[in-house]
């Protein structure tokens, strides 16, 4: 899907739309697949780029991969594992971060794995190194060279101690997928603890891994020498199902996200409510509407799980644009996170980055130039503009932006959105929103 997205503003979205499961799991599940002796099966798996990409690294890697995306179910054999090409794995991976953990997976498997150079939205400080200096205290080797990294385990992968000066959602994620097949055991402290990275460990632990998460963040992995396949229905992503809850807030609409669930988002749904919007929590989804009335400017920081999802921010500050009085929000996640605002000043959000920490405590970033602060003014009328979309997170914003504007808007680069939205131009169509798509060709397919 590329080309320009005309957006005409100003209507509320209404009506009902479905998310599936979260893509920062099912992509990373998928791989887990690699280190089964047997077929796996995922269900609720969502249609975005980010699963066409993973399958198409497991199939150059010998695994058997079926999928019925309507069913939303994929098959996963990865019973004749191989080596893939380099050029091969190149043209696949694309921008796309994930071929990084397949290297825990296939060094069990193969003993050798290969990485391209890895892209992925520019948010932030993402350094690969972080991953391979995880694999080399495992015992894997690393040669840099011009294509890209060669890794090998002459000795295999021993369990080892590792402290993350930092709870990573990926650090946490490579030593996972590293440390089941390992031998000894492992203890990771400071790891991270989302709902993404405990619903890994409910699908290694279904394949035979030996796993304890204890309250002070610290997990320990027993590694073990043979792991099965598995069968796991994905939990629902929070990230789109937050996405949407502030479109309808923005719009003064009112969307149902069938497929929502309440304990990963309670976070998300305190801060909405305290923003002014309303929700009502139902067996199969979460309503979300705007109730009427004024918006409320608040304080909100970022945080790692169990606080505020740095991927909740960029769709909610759109929001506030709408709210009265000075919001504050406080970036403590990715440092270089309010680029996207840039386009909203354009089309008349109030909108102040600073250097400072301007939320309840300092963080990593305040002593480092970066601009991770952001004082929002409204309520402020948003206008129509030409948009460039960004990143994933950023270029969702700035489409729930241009619904809410007066005016029509022209968005390019939504290919973007669709690596972690699933069929997103349906889903408007769904909530009623006036949106048309010129394709390359020239030819216009309205929405």
């Amino acid at each position: 899907m590329s080309g320009l997205l005309t957006v005409e503003g100003g209507t509320p979205l209404q009506g009902e739309i479905t998310v599936r499961g979260a893509k920062n799991f099912v992509s990373k599940a998928m791989v887990a697949s690699l280190l089964g002796e047997e077929a796996s099966e995922l269900r609720n798996v969502p249609q975005i780029r980010d699963v066409e990409v993973v399958a198409n690294l497991l199939g150059l890697h010998g695994v058997l991969v079926e999928h019925d995306p309507q069913a939303g179910v994929i098959s996963l054999d990865p019973r004749n594992v191989e080596a893939a090409h380099v050029a091969d794995i190149d043209a696949y991976a694309g921008s796309s971060r994930i071929p990084i953990l397949f290297c825990g997976p296939l060094l069990h498997r193969l003993g050798e794995a290969f990485i391209p150079d890895l892209g992925g939205c520019r948010i932030g400080d993402r350094p690969i190194d972080y991953h391979l200096n995880i694999l080399r205290q495992f015992g894997a080797v690393v040669d840099k060279r011009v294509q890209g990294i060669h890794l090998s385990a002459p000795g295999g992968l021993r369990g080892t101690k590792i402290h993350l000066p930092y709870p990573s959602v990926g650090a946490t994620e490579q030593t996972l997928l590293t440390a089941v097949r390992a031998s000894g055991l492992t203890e990771l402290s400071n790891a991270a603890i989302e709902p993404e990275i405990m619903d890994l460990i409910a699908v290694l632990q279904k394949m035979g891994a030996i796993i304890s998460v204890d309250t002070d963040r610290t997990i320990r992995i027993e590694g073990v020498d043979r792991l099965d396949g598995f069968r796991h229905s994905a939990l629902a992503d929070r990230i789109e199902a937050g996405s949407w809850a502030s479109a309808a807030l923005a719009t003064r609409g009112d969307v149902f996200v069938k497929g929502a669930t309440q304990p990963e988002m309670m976070t998300f749904l305190n801060t909405f409510r305290k923003v002014g919007g309303a929700f009502d929590v139902r067996e199969d989804g979460i309503r979300f509407w705007h109730p009427g009335g004024d918006l409320r400017s608040i304080v909100l920081e970022t945080d790692v799980h169990p606080g505020f999802m740095t991927d909740w921010q960029q769709p909610l500050v759109v929001a506030l644009t709408q709210a009265n009085g000075l919001s504050i929000v406080h970036e403590t996640v990715y440092e270089n996170r309010f680029g996207f605002t840039d386009a909203l000043r354009g089309m008349g959000a109030t909108i102040q980055i600073y250097r400072e920490c301007l939320g309840g405590l300092e963080c990593r970033f305040g002593q480092r130039n970066f601009n991770h602060s952001a004082v929002i003014s409204g309520p402020t009328p948003l206008r129509a503009a030409d948009i460039e979309v960004p990143d994933l997170r950023g270029g969702f914003s700035h489409l729930i932006a241009a619904l809410a504007a007066e005016g029509t808007s022209r968005v390019r680069g939504i290919d973007i959105i669709n690596r972690g939205y699933e069929n997103f131009m349906d889903k408007l169509e769904a909530l009623g929103a006036k949106v048309s798509l010129a394709e390359a060709e020239g030819q216009v397919a309205l929405v």
